[in-house]
């Protein structure tokens, strides 16, 4: 009929004018502040489907969408307990007027509980401090907790801080939730304590305790502010002093490509330092012959000393690298061991430098040893040995393999396999002997410099002697060394480390080189006679 056509007609304008919009959840829309069984389903699968540069997810909404069912567990709903595959919540009533602190399990497979005093702690927890609960007395008498949200391998939750491509990721794809609902609890007089347990410490991984920053950015973003990372062997804890949704980023150092570059650098650096390190030795070798003072001249041999160590440090390490962890477990843990053992020995040996340069330039007077380049050798190639025994004998030493985003093994060598051993060992040992040479040469370097400012009446200009006589005697005294502390700012530091510090060697041999070999400069002169007095009054 003409009337029925006209209602038609009507009908298909105004579907026209507003049609209908299709149905998806990953916009964070249609479920906006729904949260029956249907609707928490559907943007849970949003977790997954929404990948980088995927224009039908709104980051924005749906992670507002959960952070706001949080708040609305707490607040409007009788519920306990969620239990989910994708979030598994605890919402309790705890009295406020509690005097002591109380832990949560965080168990993965497992919804939140409460943690008894006589029970053992699981290696997932948290820690409510007392204070926390004393904070909020007056303004409620209960408080009801916590959620764990398993945000899978998609965008949710990971921020621009993050960026997927180069392995980054949030431990586990998990998500530590703690609320009071809307109240904001900021400021804690004691930080609570959530631990995160995992299988080992990724070498080549950094990691760092985070919070969900909504305001952070056009989509919210992981910020650090309150928050501090604990490093332990098998987990991390993360103390923070407000509530939010909390989580621990996995950052690659290096990402296998890198470690190849790296790995090249350091084998050809190694290789020209060996070269120029034989030169070296072989000059000594020579002046021997031709010098008569070069028998009794302790300088010298402490230079050639360094040298014979690092040759052999940069020899075990080209073995290291080229034999990866092949052979038996007993080899494996040798050649970690005699690589430790060369490291070591060059540590020493450049502190010893240190300590030689402190006599001759600082000290000058009453520095009479007898046998002192015996003394210097058992220190130098003795103490290395007792450090080696000592860690071998808690079998420290056996495969050590740094993995890339995927969890492959990108490098594999016979290294350390107890962080603990290394960070003592290694690390400890190394910085003492750093700090050791860098006051030293920072006592040298003002003297230099404090003389040539008295003379700067005769001679105008910067003093480009003592900037090369301080340049020598920092790479003598393995300055090159200290760029590993700066290593964490960024990929930059990390090559230049590699380059110069695989180079130590080439100049090595060019200050041997313009110390000892015949030329009429002034300076060499006088390096050369302080040696000389520096030699004689050691015996």
């Amino acid at each position: 009929t003409p009337t029925m056509g006209y209602v038609l007609y009507v009908m298909s304008q105004n579907c026209e004018k507003y049609p209908e919009k299709p149905r998806n959840a990953c916009l964070g829309v249609v479920n906006s502040g729904q949260y029956d069984s249907f609707s928490l389903n559907s943007t849970a699968t949003c977790f997954t489907m929404c990948r980088r540069k995927d224009d039908s997810c709104n980051l924005k909404n749906l992670q507002r969408y959960w952070l706001d069912y949080e708040t609305h567990l707490v607040e409007n709903t009788s519920i306990e307990i969620v239990n989910t595959s994708f979030v598994k919540t605890l919402v309790h009533n705890f009295s406020t007027d509690t005097s002591d602190d109380l832990y949560f399990s965080l168990t993965p497979s497992q919804i939140p509980r409460q943690v008894m005093e006589n029970e053992n702690k699981p290696p997932d927890r948290v820690l409510l401090p007392r204070s926390f609960f004393e904070s909020l007395r007056g303004k409620r008498s209960s408080v009801r907790l916590a959620t764990i949200l398993d945000v899978g391998l998609g965008n949710l939750f990971k921020g621009p801080r993050l960026s997927l491509e180069d392995g980054s990721s949030v431990l586990n794809n998990r998500l530590v939730g703690l609320s009071v609902g809307s109240t904001p609890v900021t400021g804690l007089a004691k930080p609570l304590e959530i631990t995160f347990s995992h299988q080992h410490y990724l070498p080549n991984m950094t990691l760092s305790c985070v919070f969900w920053d909504a305001t952070k950015g056009p989509t919210g973003d992981w910020a650090f502010k309150g928050c501090s990372t604990e490093h332990r062997d098998r987990s991390t804890v993360c103390r923070c002093d407000h509530l939010t949704f909390f989580a621990l980023l996995l950052r690659p150092i290096l990402d296998e490509a890198t470690v190849q570059v790296l790995t090249r650098i350091s084998q050809a650096g190694c290789g020209a330092s060996m070269l120029f390190l034989a030169f070296t030795i072989a000059l000594y070798t020579v002046l021997r012959f031709f010098r008569q003072r070069f028998k009794s001249e302790d300088t010298p041999k402490i230079h050639v000393a360094l040298s014979v160590s690092l040759f052999l440090l940069n020899l075990s390490f080209l073995i290291t690298v080229v034999n990866g962890s092949q052979g038996s477990n007993a080899a494996c843990w040798a050649r970690g061991a005699v690589f430790h053992y060369f490291l070591l020995c060059t540590f020493t040996w450049m502190g010893l430098e240190a300590f030689h340069l402190y006599l001759l330039v600082i000290k000058v007077f009453n520095t009479y040893f007898g046998h002192y380049f015996l003394k210097l050798s058992l220190v130098g190639w003795g103490l290395p040995a007792l450090v080696v025994i000592g860690t071998g004998s808690t079998n420290s030493y056996g495969r050590y393999t740094i993995q890339n985003e995927e969890n492959r093994t990108t490098l594999e060598l016979c290294w350390f396999r107890e962080t603990t051993a290394l960070y003592v060992t290694v690390h400890g040992y190394f910085l003492i002997t750093f700090l050791f040479s860098a006051m030293v040469l920072g006592l040298v370097a003002w003297k230099i410099f404090t003389l040539s400012s008295i003379t700067a009446g005769k001679e105008q200009g910067l003093n480009w002697k003592g900037v090369l006589t301080v340049l020598g005697l920092s790479s003598l005294m393995g300055m090159t060394w200290g760029l590993a502390i700066l290593t964490p700012l960024g990929l930059f530091t990390i090559y230049i480390f590699a380059v110069l510090n695989s180079l130590q060697g080439i100049f090595i041999f060019g200050w041997f080189a313009l110390l000892y070999f015949p030329s009429q400069s002034a300076s060499s002169s006088a390096t050369t006679q302080a040696d000389q007095t520096h030699s004689v009054s050691h015996g």
